[in-house]
């Protein structure tokens, strides 16, 4: 690199950590410093970037972080093409984060796309095309820009849709698998979207909103219009967070459990990719095993959505009657063998 290059580089870097003079703004960075140290393990990582204020605020702090840490760190956007200005704000987007010494690589979903369900397929493209990118620039984290209002957001989403303790409490969670590899890290899960909104405004003065995140026709969408409804109405954000804080910790204790049952009662051959369970594996509380044999079916299937609740219930349902000898589920096949179950990867 050119010493006119370096140089530049070097006053956009000492231009950016400048902002952690902001007292607001340090304490926020430092809250994400500790988050982030205490799962990286000095690894380099990649974040996701929509455009929006939130992700442009991970930006900011990942890339202070790299700095300080003298880490590499990858962005990336994904431009889904499911509108016809996306590719535009995409090019925009890059273009103005270059000046913030941000190198942002886009994405591209191309194809046919759906004309149902589509912010859920979206999400699924998303992360497929983000995995596939980290793959190959060799990093095992991904940061995403959830915040605190997405955490109550996608509670209230999952209320509706009947979730359990585990779908409810799961969100809040700062780090989750994406597969035995990539590891999904939160670390502005414990912030408002409006202190995130503060810090992009102070630091970039520009963010590019997805109009769809207007549009209604989307249950997600009138969710969240439902939130800003009920705080309008007096809701008490501290209570609720004690609740999901509350669940989360029941939560966490039916998960040692379930831990405890797949060490005990099953057995993992990897050069195989299959998993022997025994007659024991069954014979716990109904959470625990719904569970346990949920996380095998991700395994062995190499999938990242879990197999449907419904289809699991029926499941054990089956099993406990003794109806099920053999059966097709998310990928995996089950078989019962003497006394014992072994799963293994549809072919």
């Amino acid at each position: 690199m050119k010493k006119k290059s370096l140089s530049v580089k070097k006053k956009t870097h000492n231009k950016l950590l400048s902002h952690l003079r902001n007292p607001f703004i340090n304490k926020i960075y430092k809250d994400f410093d500790k988050l982030v140290k205490s799962n990286l393990n000095n690894s380099n990582f990649s974040v996701a970037i929509s455009g929006g204020n939130d992700s442009l605020a991970l930006a900011f702090f990942s890339k202070v972080y790299s700095i300080l840490n003298n880490m590499k760190v990858n962005f990336y956007h994904v431009d889904h093409k499911l509108r016809k200005e996306s590719s535009i704000e995409a090019k925009k987007l890059k273009y103005l984060l270059k000046k913030f010494n941000i190198n942002c690589k886009i994405l591209k979903w191309n194809g046919k796309k759906p004309k149902t369900n589509i912010q859920s397929i979206a999400r699924t493209k998303r992360y497929n095309l983000i995995m596939e990118e980290c793959k190959k620039d060799r990093t095992n984290f991904i940061f995403v820009a959830h915040h605190l209002d997405d955490l109550y957001e996608n509670f209230l989403l999952r209320l509706t849709r009947g979730s359990g303790l585990k779908g409810l409490a799961s969100f809040s969670e700062v780090r989750t698998n994406y597969n035995d590899k990539l590891k999904i890290l939160r670390p502005l899960i414990g912030f408002k979207k409006d202190k995130l909104v503060y810090v992009t405004n102070k630091i970039f003065n520009f963010s590019i909103e997805d109009s769809s995140n207007k549009n209604i026709n989307f249950k997600r969408i009138r969710i969240r219009n439902l939130f800003k409804n009920l705080r309008s109405e007096g809701f008490s954000l501290e209570k609720f967070k004690i609740t999901v804080d509350n669940l989360r910790d029941s939560n966490f204790t039916i998960n040692y459990y379930v831990d405890l049952n797949i060490k005990n009662n099953s057995k993992y051959f990897n050069d195989r990719k299959y998993c022997i369970l025994s007659k024991d594996f069954f014979n716990q509380p109904h959470e625990i095993v719904f569970r346990s044999i949920i996380i095998l079916f991700k395994k062995i299937g190499n999938r990242y959505y879990p197999p449907r609740g419904k289809s699991v219930v029926e499941l054990l349902s089956k099993l406990h009657s003794n109806q099920i000898k053999k059966i097709n589920i998310s990928g995996c096949i089950l078989e019962k063998i003497n006394n014992s179950f072994i799963i293994y990867k549809e072919k």
